[in-house]
């Protein structure tokens, strides 16, 4: 079973509270270089800035329909930039694919997440 993973981020107090706004997650106890959170599943999301520049990952996130409502105000509310698409050609709009809904947005580190209502498989 999946238990954690360290995010890099240029300002790892930043991107934790991103997370725990956009995912409804909680902060769970940090140490040393590391902000941590903990997703409703239990999963440790680690974020560090490392001493290296990093090229910017992927992150998808399965919500129920209520959560993605949630969050997808909360992007509104904020003037988040976002994307139906990965390729950010349809900006400001979700998708309703795979049978669900989602959207794609940057975190503040330039991760590029995306949240969607259905698994693709």
């Amino acid at each position: 079973m999946f238990n954690h993973m360290i995010i890099p981020s240029k300002d790892a107090q930043l991107s934790a509270r991103f997370y725990v706004e956009l995912l409804e997650a909680e902060m769970a106890p940090s140490w040393g270089v590391f902000h941590n959170i903990t997703l409703p599943d239990g999963v440790l999301l680690q974020f560090a800035a490392p001493p290296i520049e990093f090229v910017p990952w992927h992150f998808a996130f399965l919500v129920d329909d209520e959560h993605f409502d949630r969050a997808y105000a909360l992007i509104q509310s904020r003037a988040l930039e976002h994307w139906a698409d990965p390729q950010r050609t349809r900006a400001g709009q979700i998708n309703t694919e795979h049978g669900g809904r989602g959207v794609y947005l940057l975190d503040p580190a330039g991760h590029y997440l995306e949240l969607i209502t259905r698994p693709y498989i």
